[in-house]
């Protein structure tokens, strides 16, 4: 039987706000368990509905999207990234993707800050130390880290993310240097440093936070290179993608102090993230938080709807990216 209202494949669970306006405009078929779907769960979900909202824990190679239903016609994916997504392989089937840009900007900053003063402050060992009774009482000596005020940040990636990671950055005192594909305008700039290539950056940055998309041009872009271009006893932070560092020249730079600290929420291969950071003392780790707010998780699944909404409507969606 045909459902009098259009049918909405979501292959995650959403919270409530979303899926409440999901039920209100739409027929959605939900993931109320929250698994994640395999290949041909993906393609049994999508039949019969015209449209996916799906999110970067699910894959859409060129063969996969080769083998949807007809009737779909838009695959909304609750993330800004779209790597998951083979964009030119959903083009050839009229299937437009839309992603959410803008809207988690601020907390993915936040996230990073945290990264960065977890680890510059040796977060982990000192909860530790709390919470298996093996904290003996104040010591002049006792874990001590690394100031932000009157040091480097150097930012990898001077979009949205980074510049809102400047602006917390300038607040603990820090001097903001910085690489991106172009140079920004003095008044977005705001006094931060412009490298025209990541090894002019990295001798100056005490602290390195990346902020670059995934790709080939920025795959392991942190390897044995070009952290020994750091400032010995650096601190690096990623919140951007765990693709764009090479796990193993972390790790050893972590043992040998070339690196003091790392503080990261993303990994390759998550969720299974290499086990040698799990035994490092000096790992600051989160588990993908970056988006992790209310606000935000809700914003960026309205916006997913505000896309669906127009694309069923005929209009050109707001976030298409192909």
């Amino acid at each position: 039987m045909t459902a009098s209202r259009p049918v909405v494949f979501v292959t995650r669970k959403l919270p409530d706000a979303v899926e409440d306006r999901l039920r209100r405009d739409y027929e959605p078929r939900l993931n109320r368990d929250d698994r994640v779907y395999g290949p041909d769960q993906l393609i049994e979900g999508a039949r019969g509905a015209i449209a996916i909202l799906t999110c970067a824990t699910d894959p859409w190679p060129a063969p996969q999207i080769q083998r949807l239903p007809d009737e779909v016609r838009a695959l909304a994916t609750f993330s800004v990234g779209v790597e998951h997504i083979d964009l030119g392989a959903a083009r050839a089937r009229g299937i437009t993707v839309t992603n959410t840009p803008d809207v988690l900007t601020e907390a993915t900053a936040d996230i990073a800050m945290l990264c960065l003063l977890g680890a510059a402050r040796r977060a982990f060992e000192a909860e530790a130390l709390i919470r298996t009774g093996r904290w003996a009482g104040w010591r002049p000596t006792q874990l001590l880290g690394l100031e932000l005020a009157g040091a480097v940040l150097g930012i990898v990636g001077m979009g949205r993310i980074g510049q809102a990671v400047a602006r917390r950055a300038r607040g603990f005192g820090m001097h903001i240097h910085y690489c991106n594909r172009r140079r920004l305008p003095p008044e977005v700039e705001q006094g931060a440093w412009f490298h025209h290539t990541l090894a002019s950056l990295l001798p100056q940055a005490r602290f390195l936070s990346l902020h670059c998309p995934a790709g080939p041009e920025t795959h392991q872009l942190i390897n044995r290179e070009t952290l020994e271009l750091l400032p010995r006893g650096a601190v690096l932070v990623n919140t951007a993608r765990g693709s764009l560092i090479d796990d193993e020249a972390v790790l050893d730079a972590l043992a040998s102090g070339q690196l003091f600290a790392a503080g990261f929420d993303v990994y390759a291969g998550e969720p299974n993230l290499h086990p040698g950071y799990r035994t490092r003392r000096n790992c600051f780790l989160l588990p993908h938080l970056g988006s992790a707010t209310i606000e935000t998780r809700n914003a960026m699944g309205f916006r997913c709807l505000d896309n669906l909404d127009a694309v069923l409507a005929g209009r050109a969606a707001p976030d298409a990216r192909n």
